[in-house]
């Protein structure tokens, strides 16, 4: 394992900590390491390889799951939703890993993820929510639209295929000064 490949799973491990004590805040830092990874991956010079999905997704289940963890103190439908989303998600990771075909991760969407989001953004209310089955599936179908869109965009239009985040950044960069 290279110190490069060390350095990010370092990166990920402590982006993802923070969750078990703030798990809204923490929520979002785990969220915003596991997409910064990419741009340290750039930044360090290991680039696009398979052993890096592996490894991306081995260290998808360290957040995952730590999101796990504050999601079993929760009650109720939020514990059963999260655990339900969290294992069916897993089942799509571990076919991933077994066949390689990234449509699996189409069929297996991680809904876990906003679901938690949601849900630690909503404890932060005065009045906890009583959750209807209606608010249930529309909140469900809220996160699954928004997960599915990125699904889709990373997994099956694989949009940002053969492009590294520093020449996305940079894209984004000259579109914002209307520069080249």
């Amino acid at each position: 394992m290279t110190t490069g490949i060390l350095i990010i799973v370092a990166f990920r491990v402590v982006t993802a900590l923070p969750v078990l004590r703030w798990p809204l805040a923490g929520g979002l830092l785990a969220v915003g390491g596991d997409l910064a990874d990419l741009l340290l991956r750039d930044l360090l010079g290991i680039g696009e390889t398979v052993e890096y999905q592996l490894l991306d997704k081995l260290l998808d289940q360290v957040y995952l799951a730590l999101f796990l963890v504050v999601a079993l103190r929760w009650d109720g439908v939020e514990r059963r939703v999260s655990i339900a989303l969290y294992l069916f998600r897993l089942v799509g990771v571990i076919l991933f890993l077994v066949t390689d075909e990234r449509l699996v991760l189409l069929l297996f969407p991680n809904v876990f993820e906003p679901w938690f989001l949601l849900v630690a953004l909503l404890h932060h209310r005065r009045e906890p929510v009583r959750w209807t089955a209606s608010r249930v599936v529309t909140a469900l179908a809220g996160v699954t639209a928004l997960k599915m869109l990125q699904e889709w965009a990373l997994h099956g239009a694989r949009l940002f295929d053969g492009i590294s985040s520093l020449e996305f950044l940079d894209a984004v960069r000259r579109w914002l000064t209307g520069g080249g």
